[in-house]
């Protein structure tokens, strides 16, 4: 806009960026923005209308995998939908009890370093996953838990961390002595990098998970921000995954409720769920009104931690679902499933 005969400069200057400012801020939905520019004379000014997107907060960081396929932006996936922070998933044994992308790929000078500077450069920030459903799991292979405790101390210190994920299934979980170790590893890790976020991902059935670990960690001294579950792949075809996934968070809150002696209240929002979004291994369909059914009941509860595998997931299939993990299979608008999780706030 141009003032081509401009009379008190400065006044009229300024009463047209407020007035600018003002309707833009209304006019344009977060988390979009645009510049205008003023000229009044010699005078010029641009102001930006509406408002940055605002992040998800941490307890919102959805699963990114760089292990194959072709893994979205996080940059685009951050300012279509708000979200701020990512799990990066997952990092295993390369041999040795040394630490790796999937045991293969190296911490620094690739492409999940690149991931991490990527994000962070927006404004958001990361957290690696330990572990996962398949590969050599440092939880096994590191000799004790000082070792294991020196792998994860590894990757703290490339990334400068500020929360960590152990996402332990299968065999690894069911195995006392792994879960013992990995608990021990976690405290030495807890004390040894103040503030550091401790979250532990693992299955559960219909009704909750089975709560070992939980109840091993208590009894240790073992206080995670965040027991996670995974309510899928638990016979739930054809079933309503919203109700669900909310039966088998309250059954992980009576585990950590009975563990620890909170109450209700507190077992909440040390209680957290990863969800899958689209169709699941067992046929499951989690569309994206259940994620919006789900984030109603994680405000309720205010749940310590919302994640779901995975934002590579979250697309709409191009023709017939392909199954494998490169689109949902659902019905769904692109990072669709992403935006309704990073309108959580914990």
């Amino acid at each position: 806009m141009r003032i081509r005969h401009p009379r008190r400069l400065v006044g009229a200057l300024g009463a047209c960026l407020a007035l600018c400012a003002t309707a833009g801020a209304q006019a344009i939905p977060a988390p979009h923005t645009a510049k205008i520019t003023v000229f009044a004379g010699s005078l010029r000014a641009t102001v930006t209308l509406g408002r940055p997107a605002a992040r998800a907060p941490q307890a919102v960081a959805p699963y990114l995998y760089n292990g194959w396929g072709d893994p979205p932006d996080p940059a685009e996936v951050m300012d279509a939908t708000g979200t701020g922070w990512f799990t990066l998933a997952f990092v295993l044994d390369a041999g040795g009890c040394e630490p790796q992308w999937d045991g293969s790929r190296p911490l620094k000078g690739g492409a999940d370093q690149k991931t991490v500077e990527a994000v962070r450069a927006k404004g958001g920030d990361v957290l690696p996953s330990f572990g996962g459903a398949g590969g050599k799991k440092l939880e096994e292979s590191c000799a004790d838990a000082d070792a294991l405790a020196g792998a994860y101390q590894k990757v703290i210190d490339t990334y400068r961390l500020k929360a960590v994920d152990v996402d332990i299934e299968g065999d690894t979980y069911d195995d006392p002595a792994v879960q013992q170790k990995t608990i021990d590893a976690l405290k030495k890790v807890r004390a040894d990098n103040a503030g550091l976020k401790v979250y532990v991902t693992f299955p559960s059935e219909q009704e909750g998970p089975d709560g070992s670990m939980i109840g091993r960690a208590a009894d240790c001294g073992l206080e995670a921000d965040g027991w996670t579950i995974m309510p899928f792949d638990f016979d739930g075809a054809g079933r309503n995954m919203a109700e669900l996934t909310e039966r088998a968070t309250d059954g992980l809150m009576r585990r950590v409720k009975a563990a620890y002696g909170y109450d209700e209240a507190e077992a909440y929002r040390h209680s957290g769920l990863s969800s899958m979004n689209g169709v699941t291994d067992m046929n499951e369909k989690v569309t994206t009104r259940d994620f919006a059914s789900i984030l109603r009941y994680a405000r309720q509860h205010r749940l310590a931690r919302l994640a779901f595998w995975s934002v590579n997931r979250d697309r709409p299939c191009p023709g017939a679902y392909p199954d494998d993990d490169t689109c949902s299979g659902v019905d769904q608008q692109p990072w669709q499933f992403s935006r309704t999780f990073a309108r959580y706030t914990d």
